[in-house]
């Protein structure tokens, strides 16, 4: 495999209400940012990540382009879906050998959408957009199912909501959320601490081939494996209380031994747990140091921002092999892992 590594990522400062910007005035000063710290003004491939449904408006990414400059031509590319999965699109364009960079961004502005609604419009058509219901609720199903399957406590759901929050207010692009107390539930056993907050926000990274990347950056993350798998689309159709995708992706990765640093896309406490044992990720693994999505939750950005997230440890040289994860669809039915390392893989 062609060596690629992430040499710049950039994020928004994100916000938990509606500061009335368009999506392209949020990610116009990330792009402006990112060309800046990479001295790349033109890039080989352009590939984004966003949700019509957001915005309320169709092709709205179109309108986003304005925000990178489309003239002259270029070679761009977009998922409906988590800018994770732009990566790895780019990510297979760079393996072709045609290009030497890319660049990959996401952006979603849940304030101002009814994001329950939004995401039931996601389900299956035939059996459960019927029936109306949302993404918290389906998550709380899950949570109910692991907790009486492994007979954990709730208190430990509160626990990782704590430290998500706790690593938020250290990290200068997160909410700044108070400790999670004895709140009533939102749907039982999830409370609103372990649900993920409503954010705006956007990010980039710039991934870039061999010598460019060693030319763009002192220390490239390389990206020594990278793969996704996805389950049924019917929740009753699997066991809830495990992630099968997630541990087969990792292995296709290249596995989880010598991981430092894990950034998983856990939009409520209980899927930390779930990854955990998926990924077989023990006490010494320093998980969503960051934060994580508990404590910023840009939709369509926020896979991509564990990505980048991961790969600052090792550009700033505080890990040397990191893992980040990214998730799409109800109860964790699709899921991407991406593997990173500060040493290039022999490929």
């Amino acid at each position: 495999m062609r060596p690629v590594a992430v040499v710049a990522f950039a994020q928004t400062r994100h916000t938990g209400e509606d500061a009335g910007l368009s999506e392209t005035e949020l990610l116009a000063p990330v792009i402006t940012e990112i060309k800046r710290a990479t001295g790349v003004t033109r890039f080989g491939f352009t590939c984004s990540g966003s949700n019509d449904y957001l915005a309320g408006a169709p092709f709205s990414f179109v309108s986003a382009l304005d925000a990178v400059g489309a003239w002259p031509p270029i070679s761009e590319s977009h998922v409906e879906m988590d800018a994770a999965w732009a990566l790895y699109e780019a990510w297979v364009k760079l393996q072709h050998g045609e290009i030497d960079t890319a660049l990959v961004y996401g952006f979603g502005k849940t304030s101002q959408a009814a994001y329950p609604e939004v995401f039931t419009q996601g389900l299956d058509p035939y059996y459960l957009a019927p029936l109306g219901v949302d993404q918290v609720s389906l998550a709380a199903l899950q949570a109910r199912a692991y907790l009486e399957h492994t007979g954990t406590d709730e208190r430990r759901l509160q626990e990782i909501a704590a430290k998500a929050r706790a690593g938020g207010r250290d990290n200068p692009s997160a909410l700044h959320l108070d400790d999670p107390g004895e709140a009533d539930y939102e749907v039982a056993p999830l409370r609103p601490h372990d649900v993920a907050p409503v954010t705006d926000g956007a990010a980039a990274i710039v991934l870039a081939a061999g010598e460019r990347a060693r030319d763009l950056v002192e220390r490239p993350a390389w990206i020594t494996g990278i793969d996704h798998r996805s389950e049924p689309h019917q929740p009753g159709f699997r066991d809830l209380t495990c992630s099968p995708s997630t541990r087969l992706a990792a292995a296709k990765a290249g596995g989880t031994g010598g991981v430092e640093v894990a950034e998983l896309h856990t939009q409520f406490s209980h899927e930390e747990l779930i990854l955990r044992d998926a990924l077989d990720l023990g006490d010494g693994v320093a998980v969503n140091p960051s934060g994580g999505p508990l404590a910023a939750n840009p939709v369509m950005a926020t896979g991509l921002i564990r990505i980048g997230e991961a790969a600052a440890r090792i550009a700033g040289g505080t890990a040397g092999r990191v893992l980040a994860h990214a998730t799409s669809g109800p109860c964790l039915q699709q899921n991407l892992v991406c593997v990173m390392s500060g040493e290039q893989s022999d490929g």
